[in-house]
């Protein structure tokens, strides 16, 4: 039996069950990330020869894997969002991000460093790549298909949706701080003007001005071209990993934060025509191979777990872990929410699913291959961790919390001018 035999039925049979298993498992307390971290601990457990996923042993697999899922499912997200950015709109979305994001950083990192004895920068890079919530694994509770109805979105799926979008580029920053401590010192005058100055300053500008110019031209070149050459009429969806490709590529290669480029490129691509129904398509798309590649990722984690993937932890750093997931998310969330559209249950709930993902796995990757941090595998296990703890308990239980939700009244809509609306959202399924 040839590994790479092996290989190719597992992964059809992978894609599909990728395609039976969200409709077995619609409006039950368990999610297709389960199910699939089930199957790939099953299949390593077995003798097949196939090699263990170890990331430390694949390091740049690892990163281009995890760089693809990512980008990919930024793509989907920015397309599927039907509310216009605003700040009044995207009220929760800022908080979020300029509250929660930096205090769950802050937090992991000072109780990595003092509880489980982390070197600074390693426990700062553990806060980064645990900071942005995962668009990947996170279907569950996002919002659905494009609409046309601006404030078709029910605040959960909204804010979670939007959260997921931006804080994978947003959370680069504390990354490239981490490197530039573990390469020269923890003396700021080493590294933090360079920092600000590049990594936080020009990186951002850049990914999120390309991101908009690709957006604003495909958007043209999609719907606003000569009859022949307007992308839209003929319905393409591969376009969809054309347009992330682009956005990604070009501002990676300008220097800026590609993940940002692809959600914003994305954002700009919906705002170019909003009600066409070549959005659905292009959606339609990004989600099938998001779909897949979310299968394969799951099935190497489950492997990654059975090959020894967690066994470097100690008891310290997995508190840490398990405190991020249980504490210091929810309580950053609900703080950031104070005053925010929505009312306290969903505050509650957008704060206790802050659901940690392939974006984390890619960080950890992409800092650990750029220099060497002290206690690495100590990272990937608590990492691994996290990931895998937020996977089964958000995936169990994301449906019956939204069907709580739903019976009670208790989902807001998104109001016309970004202010509050008490209706519950209609028929409890759509976000």
């Amino acid at each position: 039996m040839e590994p790479v035999d092996v290989a190719f039925a597992l992964l059809g049979v992978g894609a599909l069950l990728a395609g039976v298993l969200p409709r077995v498992l619609e409006r039950r307390p368990l999610s297709m990330p389960i199910a699939f971290l089930g199957l790939g601990m099953l299949v390593f457990l077995l003798p097949t020869g196939l090699p263990s996923p170890d990331p430390l042993r694949w390091p740049a697999l690892t990163t281009h894997l995890t760089e693809v899922g990512v980008i990919v499912a930024l793509m989907g997200a920015g397309l599927k969002i039907d509310r216009p950015p605003s700040w009044a709109r995207w009220s929760s979305t800022w908080r979020l991000l300029a509250v929660a994001m930096p205090l769950c950083i802050a937090a992991v990192a000072l109780l990595g460093w003092w509880w489980a004895g982390l070197v600074p920068a390693a426990a700062l890079l553990l806060g980064a790549a645990l900071a942005p919530t995962d668009p990947v694994l996170a279907s569950d509770v996002q919002v659905g298909e494009p609409t046309d109805v601006e404030d078709s979105e029910d605040e959960v799926r909204f804010a979670l949706t939007s959260e997921a979008g931006l804080n994978d580029g947003l959370a680069f920053p504390f990354v490239y701080a981490a490197i530039a401590i573990a390469t020269t010192s923890l003396a700021p005058a080493d590294w933090l003007a360079r920092w600000i100055t590049l990594d936080v300053l020009y990186k951002l500008t850049v990914g999120v001005g390309g991101g908009l110019l690709i957006g604003w031209l495909l958007g043209k070149l999609f719907f606003r071209a000569p009859s022949d050459l307007r992308l839209a009429r003929h319905a393409e969806g591969f376009l969809a990993l054309a347009a992330t490709f682009l956005a990604y590529g070009l501002v990676e290669v300008a220097g800026g934060y590609g993940f940002l480029a692809v959600f914003v490129a994305a954002r700009a691509i919906r705002a170019a025509e909003r009600t066409h129904e070549f959005h659905s398509v292009l959606h339609g798309f990004a989600e099938q191979v998001e779909r897949l590649l979310t299968v394969l990722l799951l099935l190497l984690l489950g492997g990654a777990v059975i090959g020894g993937l967690l066994a470097p932890l100690t008891w310290p750093a997995a508190l840490v872990g398990l405190a991020l997931v249980f504490v210091i998310r929810p309580l950053a969330g609900w703080l950031a929410l104070r005053g925010a559209p929505g009312r306290p249950a969903e505050h509650w709930v957008i704060a206790l699913f802050g659901i940690r993902g392939v974006g984390s796995f890619y960080y950890l990757a992409y800092a650990t291959s750029r220099t060497d941090f002290p206690q690495a595998r100590l990272l990937w296990a608590t990492v691994g961790l996290v990931v895998v703890v937020s996977a089964v308990v958000h995936g169990i239980a994301a449906t019956p919390v939204m069907q709580l939700l739903d019976r009670a009244g208790e989902r807001t809509l998104g109001a016309a001018q970004g202010g509050r609306t008490d209706e519950p959202a209609l028929g409890g399924v759509r976000g």
